[in-house]
């Protein structure tokens, strides 16, 4: 049986694969944000990486495993 986390996980990659260019990874924490977004929501960083590369490359280790990033959730 699929782990569903996980299979959510592909497909966000996937979607994000499609489209590299409205993403970006920041340096600070490894996440991919929107392409907008001037600081990460997850670690505050306002570093990122844009190229498409660095974006698929991301978008591929992210996908392929569980989440380890702790979640505002986490906190309640």
């Amino acid at each position: 049986m699929a782990d569903p986390e996980l299979e959510d996980r592909k497909k966000r990659a996937e979607k994000i694969i499609a489209s590299p260019e409205s993403y970006k990874v920041c340096e600070g924490c490894d996440s991919i944000v929107g392409a907008k977004v001037t600081n990460c929501p997850n670690c505050g960083s306002y570093r990122f990486d844009s190229s498409v590369e660095r974006v698929v490359e991301q978008a591929r280790i992210l996908g392929s495993r569980p989440s380890r990033s702790i979640s505002m959730t986490d906190y309640m």
